[in-house]
């Protein structure tokens, strides 16, 4: 089965679910079925009584298929819950990252004055490393992970997105 990751457009799904065990599996296994790629996925526990969770998933598909995928999610016994924030309308999206930084001298100064223009916070420090953390959109973070290959760049961490409508109105 071939993956698909170019076609249709950018989709980000927030799915209230049930929490417990083997309910990713089956949310993932929908776009598996379908060969489409999620490009990024995160849950988190969401209520006092750890009850449910919140899982979103930024995928690329057409229309057609995203509303075919989100119809069977609905369908899923635990599932409570399925908006495609994209089509919600205003939504705010952030992603955090840890990006490691290994270098002396210049490249050391020239990484703290990049880290600076982007906003990120040094969380750890050696003589020869930092290690960087940035908040913001998707390409927010690729644009400082990009230039900080430049600097040394020698490892990263991402969370994924994680978005939630604007408003008043819980989704």
């Amino acid at each position: 089965m071939k993956i698909k990751t170019e076609a249709g457009e950018r989709h980000v799904l927030a799915i209230t679910v049930d929490n417990e065990a083997g309910v990713l599996a089956k949310i993932t296994g929908l776009f598996t079925a379908r060969g489409y790629n999620i490009e990024s996925l995160t849950v988190a526990d969401i209520s006092s009584d750890h009850a449910l969770s919140r899982i979103t998933i930024v995928t690329n598909g057409p229309p057609p298929i995203i509303d075919q995928i989100i119809a069977q999610l609905d369908r899923l016994v635990p599932v409570h819950k399925v908006t495609d924030l994209i089509d919600e309308g205003a939504h705010v999206e952030r992603e955090i990252a840890l990006v490691k930084v290994a270098g002396t001298g210049d490249k050391r100064i020239e990484a703290l004055r990049m880290a600076d223009v982007f906003r990120a916070k040094v969380v750890d420090t050696t003589l020869t490393s930092f290690i960087f953390e940035i908040t913001g959109s998707s390409d927010k973070v690729d644009r400082f992970i990009a230039l900080m290959r430049e600097c040394g760049l020698v490892e990263v961490g991402r969370t994924g997105v994680v978005a939630i409508a604007r408003g008043a109105e819980a989704l």
